[in-house]
């Protein structure tokens, strides 16, 4: 821990220790220090060792005779990988319930995406329905013009035609 500016700084160090090349250098070195007590400690099941263990760090005594009694109680066991596996069977059960809300949640957006999609097409078709209506009602009124000019036409063609004879029978006459 340093003190740097009034606040503390704690270093932490963590380190990998492979356990079964540990036990192979415990065996040829033996135990030379109390972080190689506490290795020992996780590693080794051997009653030789254990022994030594406890004859050079008897600090060790309690924690071998807690494991002891421990695994007398075979129901104290066998309750506290009752409680474990209860623990993670929960926490499967939250994992499985987060999946699928998961899913759930995938499965509104893209329902959410292919209704707008639907809104925006039935939109453009409204406009074209609109459209279409528009361009009927533009036919419809040149279609009356159309006919009216016909009607025009014929009523003119008709006047024409009475000058026509008119003038045929004027000239006749002189």
């Amino acid at each position: 821990m340093k003190l740097r500016n009034n606040i503390f700084i704690y270093t932490f160090c963590i380190y990998f220790i492979p356990l079964d090349i540990f036990r192979k250098i415990l065996h040829n070195k033996g135990i030379r220090n109390e972080l190689e007590a506490w290795l020992a400690f996780l590693s080794v099941d051997e009653p030789e060792v254990i022994v030594k263990l406890i004859g050079e760090y008897p600090q060790f005594k309690k924690y071998y005779e807690e494991i002891y009694t421990l695994c007398q109680n075979m129901e104290k066991v066998m309750n506290m990988f009752s409680k474990e596996l209860q623990e993670l069977d929960r926490n499967t059960v939250q994992y499985m319930i987060d999946e699928m809300q998961d899913e759930i949640d995938a499965l509104k957006m893209e329902k959410d995406d292919a209704l707008k999609e639907t809104m925006e097409k039935e939109t453009i078709i409204a406009e074209k329905e609109a459209t279409i209506l528009e361009k009927e009602a533009t036919i419809s009124e040149k279609e009356a013009t159309i006919s009216e000019k016909d009607r025009e036409i014929a009523a003119l063609k008709a006047q024409l035609a009475s000058l026509s004879s008119n003038s045929a029978s004027s000239n006749e006459s002189f």
